[in-house]
């Protein structure tokens, strides 16, 4: 029997009679058994329709502890209170979804990973960080265009009001802050969890940086970025935790986000169900890739004690 590969843009149109079945690679976050609340629950009030999660591969990283700690837990919830179907390798999903979520909480098996998911010939989304190092990140990229499967990686923060509220026109440069934890096992050590407001800094400044300054202390970051156009993008990443916020400035005045903003999933998971039947990505590739070189040229302003390092 022949077996017919239905388009992104088929299953769109199928999507009203069915929902889109999507699989996860890695349940040691607690954003699968977020999402699966936000997609599988139809009585929730925060429902999100059009997909639900089916199956799952667990993956896994023993010597992280944020890994290790609470991928058991996750995977439980997932069983038994969502009904998603736990398989024993990657390549077991592929003929039970529609689309893959890679969502390992650590970035170092993105790009093993990512090299089994894109036999699946199925579209993804990544969660952050997108990997541990930039040469990692470029290969995922490269992989996934030779493979001609679409995909897209980003951060909640960049879809909250907190964020799209500040999307305005003349903006000549940008402040925004959050925290910045590290994890010693990831090369670029902003990717951990400064990717946060390192990706609010992107969603409103945009692609074009040239050259990095960071200035490291125990309790926080300041990583500085100058754009090709003259403007001037900062972030600052406390340590261990704090706020997330934003200033957009512009030639007569600025713009500061609201404080009281919610955070959440949501509008991301939103964003990534219309992906998934549309086959548009709302965050380009080129944008995902210059923010880790963004990330490599910060940790080599580090390393030199603080002198301005161009992207590479």
């Amino acid at each position: 029997m022949r077996h017919i590969c239905f388009p992104l843009l088929v299953l769109s149109s199928l999507a009203a009679a069915a929902d889109l079945r999507l699989g996860l690679v890695g349940t040691d976050t607690s954003h699968v058994t977020a999402f699966a609340k936000l997609l599988n629950d139809s009585s929730s009030s925060g429902h999100v329709p059009g997909a639900r999660i089916v199956a799952a591969y667990k993956g896994g990283m023993p010597d992280n502890a944020a890994s290790a700690k609470y991928i058991e837990q996750y995977t439980g919830e997932l069983r038994s209170k969502w009904g998603v179907e736990i398989v024993p390798e990657i390549e077991d999903l592929c003929p039970k979804v529609d689309g893959i979520l890679l969502t390992s909480v650590d970035g170092r098996p993105h790009l093993k990973e990512a090299r089994r998911i894109f036999t699946c010939r199925k579209p993804v989304w990544i969660d952050k960080p997108l990997a541990s190092t930039l040469e990692d990140a470029r290969e995922i990229a490269r992989l996934a265009n030779e493979s001609g499967v679409k995909w897209w990686t980003g951060s909640s923060l960049r879809f909250t009001g907190m964020i799209t509220s500040l999307k305005v026109s003349g903006i000549t440069g940008v402040i925004t802050w959050g925290p910045g934890p590290f994890e010693p096992h990831h090369h670029l050590d902003l990717s951990w969890y400064a990717i946060h407001p390192i990706e609010m800094l992107y969603a409103l400044m945009g692609t074009g940086c040239v050259e990095v300054t960071r200035t490291y202390t125990e309790g926080a970051d300041v990583i500085t970025g100058r754009w090709k156009d003259g403007r001037i993008g900062t972030v600052r990443a406390a340590r261990p935790y704090g706020p997330y916020g934003a200033v957009v400035f512009r030639e007569k005045d600025a713009l500061q986000s609201d404080p009281k903003a919610p955070l959440g999933y949501r509008d991301m998971v939103v964003e990534i169900v219309r992906f998934f039947q549309t086959g548009v990505v709302p965050v380009p590739v080129e944008e995902s890739l210059e923010i880790f070189a963004f990330m490599d040229a910060a940790l080599r302003s580090k390393l030199s004690g603080g002198q301005p390092r161009a992207l590479r």
